[in-house]
Formats: C-alpha cells, sequence, structure tokens
C-alpha cells in the first residue's frame, strides 16, 4: 500500500493491503492521505502527522502516545480506546470523532474543534483544551 501526501507524491509504501497493528513508530507522514485508513491497533508512537488526512480511519485501540497531530484532520474518526496521551492536537478536526474511553492525559487540544464528539470516559487529566470547541460533544 502506498501512503500519499496531498500533491499525489509518495510519502510512504506499505506492504500488505491492510495497516492493521502495523509498526509505525515515529513514521514521518506529514500531510499523508489516509481517509477512511484501517489503522486498528496500529503502532504510531511519536508519528509525525501533522496535517494527515485521516477522516473516518479506523485507529481503535491505536497507540499515538506522543504522536504530532497538528492540524490533523480527524472528523468522524475511530479513536475508542486509542492512547493519545502527550499528543499534540493542536487545531486538529475531530468533529464527530469516537473518543470513547480514549486515554488523552497530558494532551493538547488547544484549539482543537471537538464538535459532537463523542468523549464519554476519556482520560482528559491534565490535558489542554484552551480555547477548544466543545459544542454538543458527550462527555
Amino acid at each position: 500500500m502506498k501512503i500519499f501526501d496531498k500533491q499525489g507524491k509518495v510519502l510512504k509504501e506499505l506492504s500488505g493491503d491492510t495497516l492493521i497493528g502495523a509498526d509505525l513508530r515515529k513514521a514521518d507522514l506529514r500531510g499523508a492521505n489516509l481517509y477512511g485508513a484501517d489503522l486498528h491497533g496500529a503502532d504510531l508512537h511519536g508519528a509525525d502527522l501533522r496535517g494527515a488526512d485521516l477522516r473516518r480511519a479506523n485507529l481503535y485501540r491505536a497507540a499515538l502516545s506522543g504522536a504530532n497531530l497538528y492540524r490533523a484532520a480527524l472528523s468522524r474518526a475511530d479513536l475508542r480506546k486509542a492512547a493519545l496521551s502527550r499528543a499534540d492536537l493542536r487545531k486538529a478536526d475531530l468533529r464527530g470523532a469516537y473518543l470513547y474511553r480514549a486515554d488523552l492525559r497530558g494532551a493538547d487540544l488547544h484549539w482543537a474543534d471537538l464538535h459532537w464528539a463523542d468523549l464519554r470516559g476519556a482520560n482528559l487529566t491534565e490535558a489542554d483544551l484552551r480555547e477548544a470547541d466543545l459544542t454538543g460533544s458527550l462527555r
């Protein structure tokens, strides 16, 4: 599978048709088009996903601790039970994202758009929610 940026340039080529459980620790995926990708249980610790398109992606139980998701598009993404501790989610689009029981301890959600996000059971201990938009979110 090839991962493309917004201009169609190949960023990374991965073998197989699925990214389930893939080891992408510290991968440089800036601007990658991962719309609807199945990253269930993938290890993305410390990955650089700035500006990546992860809309409708399956990130259920994915490990994203310390990942850089600045300005990432995550609307309608399945982030249930995902590990997002210390992740940079500043200005991320999380509208309608499923963050049920996600670990967001120490995550930076400054200016994140959380309209209609499902935050039930999410661990937000020490998360920075300054200026975050939580309109209609389930808490």
